[in-house]
């Protein structure tokens, strides 16, 4: 916990809000607690690291290599619910499906997480890969490409005024440590913020010219840029924790 409070402190996130967070993530099944040479501490759980790991891989882009052609196609039984229905939504538009009916969901790439979350509110499914003659037809029925491309846009014009908002030269040169943490963790959290909005849709099914792509161009020299002063700062704020000794 000592460690999080320091590593959270550049960012304006209070000790008091960092226990909370914590509590709150052990209660919904993402942390378990641990003991560690200097006391209490946490560890992911195998839920948690399935949910970084593919949050990462979208967020870097490193997931895919190309697509494959077919969609990943859910058929969902009707739930009983609104609670539920509204849960199911939320879940699956951050897992990168969206809706063609109000039980048809589709997306380019097959989600690990979504068997377990349909499960998890006790609606039963079917699973099909799908394939249609026009994908970019389809694609852009299920997303509104017109509006994404337009917050990508705003994405890319807001990232380059938090760098020069803290006076970052453009070049890779030396940079406060604390500094760039939190430029760099800033850059991330409205950059992963598309999670919820884009499953990172191929080039096969955008439009030529997609102001995305110049976005993600920008979020990946600058993420890369910043990474080592950043990794230093976390380095530091961990350096004074000993390893786990018993779960």
């Amino acid at each position: 916990m000592a460690a999080l409070v320091r590593l959270l402190a550049p960012l304006g996130v209070t000790p008091p809000a960092v226990r909370t967070a914590i509590s709150r993530m052990v209660r919904q099944g993402w942390l378990r607690p641990v003991r560690l040479g200097s006391g209490p501490g946490y560890r992911l759980t195998d839920q948690a690291q399935v949910r970084l790991d593919d949050a990462a891989a979208r967020i870097y882009r490193t997931r895919q290599a190309g697509w494959a052609g077919s969609w990943d196609l859910l058929v969902l039984q009707s739930s009983a619910t609104r609670a539920v229905r509204e849960r199911i939504r939320s879940g699956l538009g951050f897992l990168g499906y969206a809706p063609l009916t109000d039980s048809t969901w589709i997306s380019p790439y097959r989600s690990p997480e979504a068997a377990a979350l349909l499960a998890d509110e006790g609606v039963e499914h079917a699973r099909f890969g799908a394939v249609d003659d026009d994908p970019r037809v389809r694609a852009a029925r299920a997303w509104d490409l017109d509006d994404l491309g337009r917050s990508y846009a705003r994405w890319h014009q807001d990232a380059r005024s938090i760098v020069s908002r803290q006076d970052l030269p453009a070049g890779p040169v030396v940079i406060a440590d604390e500094r760039a943490f939190a430029v760099r963790f800033q850059l991330v959290h409205e950059w992963r913020k598309f999670l919820f909005s884009d499953p990172g849709l191929p080039a096969e099914l955008l439009p030529s010219d997609w102001p995305g792509d110049a976005a993600a161009r920008f979020f990946a020299e600058e993420a890369q840029r910043l990474l080592p002063a950043a990794a230093r700062y976390v380095d530091s704020c961990l350096a004074n924790d000993l390893p786990v000794v018993s779960r």
